[in-house]
């Protein structure tokens, strides 16, 4: 483990432009946008980095992040775990990679208002949701992924199923956009959603120690209302530090910034928008001295770990900052009252 102590610079103002530049300085000539200098790409965070991106008014960079992304796609519509380079590391294809070009999409859309990205990116983005679909079994779950001999595992993850709901509401709303029927997408979204809210245990329970797995049904909206309530208030204590953010794992000291902005997209979703906020807070002077927000840090030795500055951690940052203060039109994405199931009613919306 890194031994650079962290540096508490106090009062420090959120950066909206250093956050999106270090995402962009990430970026190669080719669209690709790794984790970090030297690191590998995968596909589900570079959708989140491009959601940075647009926030930030990067448009061009986001759209060229998606055409390299559309580029690797393979034939049958996945996407493999992680490249370097360009070059498949890992080719195990997940499902919930496989989809969540839907959600990016979604929301350049909601910012640009461009329905001719929706039209380009269209075939890619359907064929992700094929891909994902083609693991879901009768009862709703879905597996959640094949290994590179092309073998099914059957497992069903919470997050990453509960990352797919996220994907199909999306690509439900496009396609309504479009004026394209997808009457088996609903089906398969109704059944997800009765599966994550009525048989919860059927998800691989050795992944609970992943906060993840805690709020991912919140942040999706797959559990809303009095459901989502009990889960925050039941857990929090197993995940939470106070006054520093939320836990990678409840095992573990390791605090990590990424996670908690996921949390603070979560409780603004289901409402709890001044908790949100001072959740956010504990972490806004958690950066370098370029104003990048650090990957995480372990407690309460405060000691930064990993030290490289992550792009996909600084993405998340600008949503839950967008979600907090309203800096764009998709600023209520996730938000539980945004959404009539797959129709979206959210704020700005034709």
């Amino acid at each position: 483990m890194s031994s650079i102590y962290a540096k508490i610079r106090p009062e420090t103002p959120l950066n909206i432009n250093s956050v999106a530049k270090s995402i962009a300085g990430l970026q190669r000539p080719n669209g690709d946008i790794p984790w970090h200098t030297g690191g590998k790409t995968d596909p589900w965070d570079l959708v989140e980095s491009v959601m940075g991106l647009n926030i930030a008014r990067y448009h061009d960079q986001a759209r060229a992040a998606l055409d390299w992304l559309v580029a690797k796609q393979n034939v049958d519509g996945s996407w493999f775990s992680s490249y370097i380079n360009g070059v498949p590391e890992d080719r195990t294809t997940q499902s919930h990679m496989a989809c969540y070009l839907a959600v990016g999409l979604f929301h350049q859309y909601l910012i640009t208002k461009d329905i001719s990205l929706l039209t380009r990116y269209w075939p890619a983005m359907a064929a992700g949701v094929e891909f994902a679909l083609g693991l879901q079994v009768s009862s709703g779950e879905i597996y959640w992924a094949k290994s590179p001999q092309g073998n099914i595992d059957p497992m069903s993850l919470l997050s990453g199923s509960s990352s797919i709901f996220m994907s199909l509401k999306c690509a439900l709303a496009i396609a309504s956009i479009l004026k394209k029927e997808k009457t088996s997408w609903i089906n398969s979204l109704n059944r997800l959603e009765r599966s994550i809210q009525e048989n919860i245990h059927a998800y691989n329970v050795s992944k609970s120690r992943f906060s993840m797995y805690w709020f991912y049904p919140i942040l999706t909206g797959a559990l809303r209302g009095e459901k989502a309530e009990a889960r925050i208030d039941r857990y929090w204590g197993k995940y939470m530090v106070e006054d520093q953010g939320c836990r990678c794992v409840s095992d573990e000291p390791w605090v990590t910034i990424a996670e908690t902005c996921e949390l603070v997209l979560a409780l603004h979703a289901m409402g709890r928008k001044q908790k949100a906020g001072i959740v956010f807070s504990w972490i806004q002077n958690r950066v370098f001295e370029d104003d990048t927000f650090w990957c995480g840090y372990t407690y309460p030795d405060m000691v930064i770990w990993p030290e490289e500055k992550i792009s996909w951690t600084n993405a998340v940052v600008l949503m839950a900052a967008d979600a907090l203060y309203g800096l764009t039109p998709a600023s209520q994405l996730f938000a539980h009252d945004s959404w009539d199931s797959f129709r979206y009613r959210g704020p700005n919306h034709d």
